[in-house]
């Protein structure tokens, strides 16, 4: 089943289960996606966005939301942390399984064997032979250090 059809049955049963939180989490998942057709409407090859854009979006929004989270808590507002802390569950349920640290290290190092990177120039090869494969699966700002250590 497509991750766009995953998402349109799960907003229905949180409708059907009258699951509020739930349902509203989703409806901003469907809303990024749709202000990201829209905004792909001027170009030539506009259409529906792929399934690896969609898991770009949802990555984003993990990462805006633990942000907030780490933001209320240190203000002191539990109560806002722990709903941002709620919609980023709902949203890591339609993601896939991040890597470990070790798969981390064997993807990298596969990557920089199959672009033969060689210097800290290469270093975006490396980058996008990653995010072709794995995107999704890891946090690619902590995985950039990570690639400029090994080249390095």
């Amino acid at each position: 089943m497509l991750l766009r059809d995953r998402l349109q049955a799960a907003l229905k049963d949180a409708m059907k289960a009258k699951e509020a939180d739930r349902l509203s989490t989703l409806r901003l998942i469907n809303a990024a996606i749709k202000d990201r057709e829209i905004a792909l409407r001027g170009e030539a090859d506009a259409g529906e966005v792929g399934e690896p854009e969609i898991l770009q979006i949802m990555g984003k929004m993990v990462k805006q939301r633990q942000e907030s989270a780490r933001a209320y808590e240190e203000g002191g507002r539990l109560e806002l942390a722990e709903k941002e802390l709620a919609e980023i569950g709902v949203i890591q349920e339609f993601l896939p399984r991040q890597l470990s640290d070790e798969e981390i290290d064997a993807a990298i190092a596969a990557a920089v064997a199959e672009t033969g990177a060689a210097s800290i120039r290469d270093c975006g090869k490396v980058m996008a032979a990653l995010k072709g494969k794995y995107t999704g699966q890891m946090d690619f700002g902590a995985v950039g250090a990570l690639v400029k250590g090994r080249l390095a």
